[in-house]
C-alpha cells in the first residue's frame, strides 16, 4: 500500500546530507593536479632521475604519465559504477558505499607504500577507481528515491555537488600534506581519513520505505506522468541510452582536461605573476568551489527550463571559452583564464548534476543504480581526452590542439542534445507508450 507523505520528511534530508559526507571524499580525484605538478618533470623523467629529500624515492614523470594514473581512474571508477550500481541495486547503499571506502583507502595506501609509477597506476588508478565508483554509485539514487520529479535536478545537485566542492579542501589540504610529509605522506592521510568518513556517513544512508510516495509538486507546477521503470536490457536497446553516454562524454571531458591540468596551466599562464606561479593550487581550489555550485545552480535551473535548455546553454559557453583558451594562455592573462577555468568547472559540474536527473527522466527511478551505472561510462570515456592532451603537450609543447578538439567535441554533443527525445515502448494493449516529464527536455 503507498504512502503519500505531505512534506518531504526530516530522513531524505539526513540522507542527502550523508550522500554529501560521501562525496567529499570520493572528490580525492581532484587533488590529482596537485601531485602531478611535483611529479612532473619531463627533462628529469627522460633521465631517469629520482626524487630526494621528503620526497626521496619517487621518481619524476612525462607529461604523459602524469595524466595516465588519473585517467585509469577515471576509466575504472566508470566502469565500476556499473558493478556499484548492481550492488546498491541488491544490497541498499550501506553496502556498497562501505566496500567502496575500503577499496579507495587501500588504495591510496598502496600507492604511498610503492613511491612508483607502478604504484600509482595500481593504488591510485585502479583500486582508487574500484572504490570511487563503487562508492558513488550510491548516493545520488539514495536521496532521489525520496524525492518527487520537481526536485530531481536540484537533489542531485546538492548530492553531486559534495564531489565537485571536495576541490575547495583537498587542492590546499593536499598541497599541505605534500610539502609537509611528502608525496606517501599525503597518501597516507588521505586514505586513513577518507575510508573513516565514509565508513560513518554510509550508516546514514537508507533508501524510503516500502510504499513511500514523495510528496506531490506545487499545484503550479506542470509534471506529467513520472518516467516508467526500464530494466538495464530494454535501456540498452534504445538509441536513448548511446545519446546520453555521448552527451557524457561531451560534458565530462572538457571539465576533465581542465581539472587534469589546473595547475601547470595557472604556472604557465603566470608566469610574471610569482604568488599565482608559486600556488597554483588556488586555481584548483577555485574550480572546486564552482563545480560545486555549478552542480547545484544547474540542477536548481533545469528543473524550471529543463535539462535539455540548461545543458545547451552551459555546452556553449563552455566551448566558447575552451575555443579561446591557447589565446587566453598566450595573453598570461590570469583574470581571463580564472574566468575560463570557471565556466569549465561550472559546466563539468553541471553535467554531474544533468545527467542523473536526465537518467531518472528518461528510464525512471526503481532501476536508477545500474541504468545510471551504464550511463555514467560516458564520464569514463571522457577521460582519454586529457590522457590524448598529455601526448599533444608532449609532442608540440603545449595544450592548444586539445582545448581546439575539445569544444569541437562539446559542440557535437550540444547538437545530438537538441534532438534527443525520451524513448517509447509499446504497452501491452500495443500502443506506444511515451514518457514525459517536463517541457523542453
Amino acid at each position: 500500500m503507498s504512502e503519500v507523505v505531505r512534506k518531504v520528511p526530516v530522513r531524505a534530508w539526513i540522507v542527502t546530507g550523508a550522500g554529501v559526507a560521501v562525496n567529499l571524499c570520493l572528490g580525492i580525484l581532484y587533488a590529482w593536479s596537485v601531485w602531478k605538478g611535483v611529479l612532473v618533470n619531463g627533462a628529469k623523467a627522460n633521465a631517469g632521475e629520482v626524487m630526494t629529500g621528503i620526497n626521496a624515492g619517487w621518481p619524476y614523470l612525462t607529461d604523459f604519465q602524469g595524466t595516465v594514473a588519473y585517467s585509469l581512474c577515471g576509466l575504472i571508477f566508470a566502469i565500476f559504477m556499473i558493478a556499484g550500481g548492481r550492488i546498491f541495486d541488491k544490497f541498499g547503499p550501506k553496502v556498497s558505499v562501505m566496500i567502496g571506502g575500503v577499496f579507495l583507502g587501500a588504495g591510496c595506501i598502496l600507492a604511498g607504500l610503492m613511491k612508483s609509477y607502478t604504484g600509482l597506476l595500481l593504488g591510485f588508478g585502479v583500486l582508487g577507481g574500484i572504490g570511487m565508483g563503487i562508492a558513488y554509485a550510491a548516493p545520488t539514487p539514495t536521496a532521489l528515491r525520496w524525492f518527487g520529479p520537481a526536485k530531481y535536478g536540484l537533489i542531485a545537485g546538492i548530492t553531486v555537488g559534495g564531489f565537485g566542492g571536495a576541490a575547495m579542501y583537498i587542492s590546499p589540504l593536499g598541497n599541505y600534506l605534500v610539502e609537509t610529509f611528502g608525496i606517501s605522506g599525503s597518501f597516507f592521510a588521505f586514505g586513513a581519513a577518507f575510508t573513516a568518513v565514509i565508513i560513518i556517513a554510509a550508516q546514514f544512508l537508507s533508501l524510503p520505505p516500502a510504499g513511500y510516495v514523495a510528496p506531490a509538486p506545487p499545484a503550479n507546477k506542470k509534471l506529467s506522468a513520472p518516467a516508467a521503470d526500464w530494466m538495464p536490457n530494454e535501456m540498452l536497446k534504445t538509441w536513448q541510452y548511446y545519446a546520453l553516454v555521448f552527451m557524457f562524454v561531451g560534458t565530462a571531458q572538457s571539465g576533465l582536461l581542465v581539472i587534469a591540468n589546473a595547475a601547470p596551466i595557472l604556472k604557465k599562464t603566470a608566469v610574471s605573476t610569482g604568488f599565482f606561479a608559486q600556488n597554483a593550487w588556488i586555481l584548483a581550489a577555485y574550480g572546486g568551489l564552482v563545480n560545486a555550485i555549478g552542480r547545484v545552480g544547474t540542477g536548481l535551473y533545469s528543473d524550471v527550463i529543463g535539462r535539455r535548455n540548461a545543458y545547451t546553454v552551459n555546452c556553449l559557453v563552455c566551448a566558447f571559452f575552451l575555443l579561446a583558451m591557447p589565446w587566453i594562455i598566450s595573453t598570461a592573462n590570469v583574470v581571463l583564464l580564472f574566468l575560463a577555468v570557471g565556466v569549465a568547472y561550472w559546466q563539468y559540474g553541471g553535467g554531474l548534476a544533468l545527467m542523473p536527473a536526465n537518467a531518472a527522466d528518461f528510464f525512471g527511478k526503481k532501476n536508477l543504480g545500474i541504468n545510471y551505472g551504464l550511463i555514467f561510462l560516458g564520464w569514463g570515456f571522457g577521460f582519454f581526452v586529457p590522457l590524448a592532451a598529455g601526448i599533444v603537450k608532449d609532442m608540440t609543447g603545449s595544450y592548444d590542439l586539445a582545448f581546439y578538439g575539445s569544444g569541437a567535441l562539446l559542440i557535437a554533443a550540444v547538437a545530438l542534445n537538441v534532438i534527443t527525445r525520451r524513448p517509447e515502448r509499446q504497452t501491452e494493449g500495443g500502443n506506444p507508450e511515451r514518457v514525459f516529464a517536463r517541457a523542453g527536455n
